[in-house]
């Protein structure tokens, strides 16, 4: 078991295709939620796409508005205990309007996505800075 170093465990959350994204509300009350991301200028953006969801006001949005922290989670499991690993990013994120989402973000995530190059990005995005990022593996 070793905990891996900074480069490799950035590395490994960059090139996956979905993260788990924990926000906390005001009153410190937890919520999860998978989500796509791309990174662009050192910072990690999550788009608000059209995908049916119960409601327009999403609990991660509110969440952030109340309160920044959050941390995003990759992981690889595998029968082969060998293979397993994790990597979480904690960091400051706050919520862009689709005016304010930089033009670098929206490319970024159509090149990791292929369902978003058709797709409109007009909706909020979630931007994080990351403040700090750590990691493990098996081996």
């Amino acid at each position: 078991m070793v905990k891996l170093q900074p480069d490799e465990a950035v590395r490994r959350l960059l090139v996956a295709d979905v993260a788990r994204l924990a926000t906390a509300s005001a009153a410190a009350v937890p919520h999860i939620v998978a989500v796509t991301f791309a990174e662009t200028g050192g910072r990690i953006y999550t788009a608000i796409d059209h995908k049916p969801k119960s409601s327009t006001r999403l609990t991660r949005l509110r969440n952030i508005e109340q309160n920044p922290s959050v941390s995003l989670l990759v992981d690889h499991y595998s029968p082969d205990w060998d293979a397993l690993w994790w990597v979480r990013m904690d960091g400051r994120a706050r919520v862009l309007e689709s005016a304010s989402a930089p033009g670098e973000a929206v490319r970024a995530l159509r090149a990791k996505y292929p369902q978003y190059r058709e797709a409109s990005l007009d909706a909020p995005m979630i931007e994080i800075e990351p403040t700090r990022t750590t990691g493990w593996s098996y081996r």
